[in-house]
């Protein structure tokens, strides 16, 4: 009986490296098990990084985890972590030729493995981003591509402070996990792709909307100029010219004319050929176009100034080194009217003693503002809102920046039009 049971259990023991190979190939294959159920509905990389690290580590021990993925245009990458926080993850998309495994990124190995990375030549070249594995003290290092649809798409990383501790079946083992998490990589890398390009859509549309609202505002806002223009013209000059031709009749009635008679007939004609001038000058700024940016609006500001009947202070300060004559003509004359339509305001709705312009160069860009010491935005919204809506949509037509606020210090509005150099007349230059 004793020979039996001496027989029995060395039997055991025999089969005993058996049992435990297949004890470790069954629960390795539930670790993968469980990656491939904890990947199911993760929408991103974190999460699925998070989801998954703790059966990678009962796979693969590690201290410093990490999945690199390629950017679409294949020239960056982005790093996503789990243990060890370094700055590979803070780092914003960093360029590929940078990074210290960009051998297995490229695909010029099918793997790197290494016992120290803090010493291996491999890992530190000029213009590396290795300085995380010296700060944290990354020893022992593997990694292997992540390939989806026969491309590499990014790269699984294990590091560990303890040095030699990965063999090749760790890589294998790496290898696997790494199929397993391609899919699913790529699915939302594309997925990010397909958001970003239709937030640049999306964008765009808007971007289109608004001009095409700017365009319909501004025809709207010519259209009620034309007809202002029309309604000058008849109620105004058109008046007058009736009345000088009903003038001229009753003379033509009188045999013998005097200079006495013929004078208020000379008089009403220059009248009426000063309100013409008035009414083309408002339609079309020659000053502008005659004498240049700033000596058109410090006409506006003098003109402006006596029509209001008020005194007013103006000061105009240009130093814009004459970058506003470089402007091309149409986007010169629509700044010059949201200068004008500044000026108006100040002096007709804020009530302002004083009235300031300034034009400066700054960098190369234009930057004009228009402030006063009226009344502040607050109190005359409601008076001057369709021509502040008129000075955004002119702004925004030539792509120039707008603010309009109330001033920091002290009472009173500040203008802003910020332009930008691409506008500049450069046919001009030398």
């Amino acid at each position: 009986m004793r020979t039996v049971r001496v027989w029995e259990e060395r039997r055991l023991l025999e089969r005993a490296p058996e049992y435990r190979t297949k004890l470790a190939a069954e629960r390795l294959l539930e670790h993968y098990l469980n990656i491939s159920r904890l990947l199911a509905g993760q929408l991103d990389f974190d999460s699925i990084i998070q989801a998954v690290a703790a059966e990678i580590h009962h796979i693969l021990p590690y201290d410093h985890l990490d999945v690199c993925i390629k950017m679409v245009d294949g020239k960056f990458h982005i790093a996503y972590e789990s243990g060890i926080e370094t700055a590979w993850s803070k780092h914003p998309p960093a360029l590929l030729s940078g990074s210290p495994i960009r051998s297995a990124l490229s695909g010029e190995v099918d793997y790197l493995l290494t016992d120290d990375a803090c010493s291996d030549p491999r890992f530190h070249f000029e213009g590396s981003f290795s300085t995380p594995i010296i700060a944290h003290g990354l020893k022992a290092r593997l990694h292997v591509p992540l390939k989806a649809q026969g491309n590499i798409i990014g790269a699984l990383s294990c590091s560990s402070l303890k040095p030699a501790c990965y063999t090749m079946h760790d890589v294998r083992n790496a290898q696997s996990i790494a199929d397993l998490l391609a899919p699913y990589f790529y699915a939302i890398r594309a997925t990010e792709q397909a958001k970003q390009s239709a937030i640049i859509e999306a964008e765009a549309s808007a971007r289109e909307e608004g001009l095409r609202f700017g365009a319909l505002k501004l025809t709207e806002a010519l259209e009620m100029e034309r007809h202002r223009i029309g309604m000058d013209l008849h109620d105004q000059t058109l008046a007058d010219l009736t009345r000088l031709a009903r003038h001229v009749e009753r003379l033509a009635r009188i045999p013998d004319l005097s200079g006495e008679q013929l004078e208020p007939l000379f008089r009403g004609l220059q009248h009426c050929m000063h309100d013409l001038r008035q009414i083309i000058e408002e339609a079309k700024p020659s000053v502008l176009q005659l004498f240049g940016f700033a000596q058109a609006t410090e006409n506006h500001l003098v003109r402006s100034v006596q029509d209001s009947g008020s005194v007013v202070e103006w000061i105009l300060e240009d130093w814009s080194e004459g970058i506003a004559d470089l402007l091309e003509e149409t986007v010169g004359t629509s700044l010059f009217r949201i200068v004008q339509e500044a000026i108006n305001n100040a002096i007709r709705h804020a009530h302002a003693n004083v009235v300031r312009v300034q034009l400066r160069d700054n960098d190369g860009r234009l930057l004009v503002e228009v402030m006063d010491d009226g009344i502040g935005m607050d109190n005359q919204i409601e008076q001057r809102g369709h021509g502040i809506d008129n000075m955004r949509t002119r702004a925004r037509l030539i792509s120039a920046n707008f603010a309009i606020r109330n001033n920091v210090e002290g009472q009173g509005t500040c203008v802003t039009i910020h332009l930008p150099q691409a506008i500049h007349n450069n046919s001009s230059g030398g």
